[in-house]
């Protein structure tokens, strides 16, 4: 049927799922009742409101248990609006059997309960209005009970202390209830949060951790096949000197080769300097034009249009040299969905480094859009795996941000919010 989850966790389709089994088992107690005095004929009762009360409760219970199997998700005014229409229906009922005097009239605290759990305070506030007036009317209109009434000679002049003690109790617990259990659930609520971001944050670190260590050895064993690549290219290039078209390509292959081995031996001089807390600081506009040549030599065949704000100040900063790397992620992503029309807007103020990138791809997957970025996601095109978990994780630690979001008509707009790190 319904798989429930952590009370203080779970959806509102969860909680009205549970509400639906609640509701059935009091239908299941005030039927019972009902026929009870029907069957003895002891209590006269107004049958025919009751059980058209009972009815559409029950037809309520077996709409709301159709609608629960609906993919649509239950907001927290739907279930606000579920809570009242049970008081609602239990005034009534209470109504024509005895009122206040009624001994399921304390039934009313359990709606009370259940919203301070779920909802939230300005919600509850509603919920147990609500009931506190409908008690109070019942103590004045309602159809009276003799075998309900305690001292029932003496009603006709006074309110017995019986039932004003129970009024009493009912708006002490009802406050009770609304003022603590409000509290203690949102103070559940955000530990559990608390919990929940450090158990991803864990979990994130040590698949961080298992990439560093696979990144540290590769990139120890890339040297050797890239100086032998280096050899042989030089060699080709030697002996077809008079092919000029397969010269120029020796040539690019040169340069990436070359390109490769310098990212290599950058990698290790910012592990050094990182570890010895070194970081040099230069302009932005210089950070950002040396990051975007690097990544141009290694993707020549990208159309990309750059702009940075003319009216950005001079600003000198420093980065961690892993947010460059994330950063290249970015832009290699955005040039592996559609390597033309690729914008590039760079701005920034006194507190924050701005970079907006705009491909034409064919945009990011809906199924997989609530997870990008918080988790490897494996067998995807265009590269939505690695390297956006490795950005957004980089990014995250540094006090950074990136969104994403579909492009009109097509593609996908990436940005990226870094604070600056000024003296």
């Amino acid at each position: 049927m319904f798989t429930p989850a952590p009370f203080s966790l779970a959806t509102h389709t969860q909680h009205l799922s549970y509400w639906v089994v609640i509701r059935t088992l009091v239908l299941l107690c005030l039927c019972s009742a009902t026929l009870g005095c029907l069957w003895q004929g002891a209590i006269k009762l107004h049958y025919q409101p009751i059980l058209i009360t009972l009815s559409l409760m029950a037809a309520l219970n077996w709409l709301t248990f159709i609608r629960l199997k609906q993919p649509l998700a239950v907001s927290s005014l739907e279930f606000l609006i579920q809570l009242v229409l049970d008081i609602l229906a239990l005034s009534v009922l209470f109504y024509f059997s005895g009122g206040a005097n009624n001994p399921f009239i304390s039934y009313f605290l359990v709606p009370i309960c259940v919203a301070a759990a779920t909802l939230s305070e300005r919600a509850t506030l509603l919920i147990t209005a609500i009931a506190a007036v409908s008690y109070s009317l019942l103590l004045f209109f309602n159809t009276p009970l003799p075998v309900l009434s305690p001292h029932a000679e003496h009603m006709h002049k006074a309110l017995s202390p019986h039932i004003l003690g129970m009024w009493l109790n009912f708006f002490i617990s009802a406050g009770l209830i609304t003022f603590f259990v409000v509290r203690m659930a949102r103070d559940l609520r955000a530990q559990e949060a608390i919990i929940t971001r450090k158990r991803e944050d864990e979990l994130r670190d040590e698949q961080l951790m298992a990439v560093a260590t696979l990144a540290a050895g590769t990139a120890h064993e890339l040297g050797t096949p890239l100086s032998t690549m280096k050899l042989l290219l030089g060699e080709l290039r030697d002996e077809h000197q008079e092919q000029a078209n397969l010269q120029a390509d020796l040539i690019l292959l040169t340069q990436q080769v070359e390109q490769c081995a310098s990212i290599l031996r950058k990698l290790v001089n910012k592990a050094e300097q990182t570890k010895d807390g070194l970081i040099a600081e230069k302009t932005l506009l210089d950070y950002c034009n040396a990051l975007l040549e690097g990544w141009q030599i290694l993707r020549p065949e990208v159309n990309a249009k750059i702009q940075f704000d003319a009216q950005s100040p001079s600003t000198l900063c420093h980065f961690h040299p892993t947010i460059a790397q994330a950063l290249i992620n970015l832009l290699n992503n955005a040039a592996d969905a559609n390597p033309n029309h690729l914008g590039i807007e760079i701005s920034w103020n006194s507190n924050e480094l701005t970079w907006i990138i705009t491909d034409q791809g064919l945009g990011i997957p809906e199924e997989i859009n609530p997870y990008l970025g918080k988790k490897i996601i494996e067998n995807r095109p265009q590269g939505l795996g690695i390297g956006l978990f490795l950005t957004q994780a980089t990014i995250t630690r540094y006090g950074g941000q990136v969104e994403y979001s579909n492009g009109v008509p097509k593609g996908t707009i990436t940005r990226v919010s870094l604070p600056l790190r000024c003296n």
